[in-house]
């Protein structure tokens, strides 16, 4: 099959609050495709029934899917349907389960057309004050503790902002621990962006961690955390002292895993590489441990 006679994957922004925000490139590819795949059809259809775009087939396309799933759009595209792939608010596949069918897309050869529009992360970065280059975007935290912790901890000693998505309901804990972390740091949390009730709540992390807690945040929220100041900011452990390090919390006891989160932040070996190490130097250990 000829790249002419497949369709395309055309990733569709979508309003992340205020209706009024769509491009009309959006609403005109909308209008066009001949498949909307979506994170949620009934938001979905609520959005199209507002513009009066109707008679438009949607499947479901979130965290859920299936490889069968992903695989039958890819194949609808490579028999030549267009399909326009939207999230509930904001960019397709930007901290979004919709990057698994681009990536599926791309695989298969298909092309894919971005239709920019509304992103609560440069919607937040514009605003927040604290950001006038490079940013770290981070999107939603890991929800086991130790990666959750070690990229908190990387948040911090950043020498860039950093751009986090968070829930309502544990925006409170992430303040606090961050807080914990770096008490002064400047941030901005910013809450239902293009809403109605959209609010910019600057401050310390301690004085925002403080607000939290007494008074709970609700809606949706981007958090913008400062850069570290280079007073701030710790060097990462050379080579020699990775390893000590390493031995030091073998020898105390420690296993590879716990060894391997407590160094993550501190060093700038990729997470593979720093466990080769540890299970390395773990079995030398216990090469050299006489037999009793």
């Amino acid at each position: 099959m000829s790249a002419a006679s497949t369709g395309k994957l055309y990733l569709v922004a979508t309003p992340i609050g205020n209706l009024q925000d769509i491009t009309l490139r959006a609403l005109d590819t909308l209008k066009l495709v001949s498949l909307i795949a979506a994170e949620d059809t009934r938001r979905t259809r609520a959005l199209l029934s507002h513009f009066a775009i109707a008679g438009k087939a949607l499947v479901s396309c979130n965290a859920h899917a299936t490889p069968a799933e992903l695989g039958s759009l890819v194949a609808r595209l490579e028999a030549g349907t267009d399909v326009a792939l939207v999230t509930d608010a904001g960019t397709p596949a930007v901290s979004d389960p919709g990057a698994l069918l681009v990536r599926a897309a791309v695989s298969a050869g298909i092309e894919v057309v971005p239709i920019p529009g509304v992103s609560a992360v440069t919607a937040a970065v514009a605003a927040c004050g604290l950001v006038d280059g490079p940013f770290r975007f981070i999107g939603f935290l890991p929800p086991k503790t130790g990666r959750r912790d070690a990229l908190l901890a990387q948040v911090v000693q950043s020498r860039e902002p950093s751009v986090l998505f968070e829930a309502p309901h544990r925006i409170a804990r992430t303040l606090a621990d961050l807080a914990q972390l770096a008490p002064e740091r400047e941030a901005v949390v910013c809450r239902e962006l293009t809403k109605l009730h959209e609010e910019l709540l600057r401050g310390s992390l301690r004085s925002l961690a403080a607000r939290a807690e007494s008074a709970p945040l609700r809606g949706e929220i981007t958090l913008v955390v400062a850069a570290a100041a280079e007073s701030e900011f710790t060097p990462p452990l050379d080579d020699s002292a990775v390893e000590a390090s390493i031995l030091a919390g073998l020898r105390a006891g420690e296993s590879p895993r716990s060894v391997v989160e407590a160094l993550a932040s501190d060093c700038q070996l990729p997470r593979r590489e720093l466990y080769r190490r540890v299970t390395e130097l773990a079995r030398r250990l216990a090469s050299e441990t006489p037999d009793e």
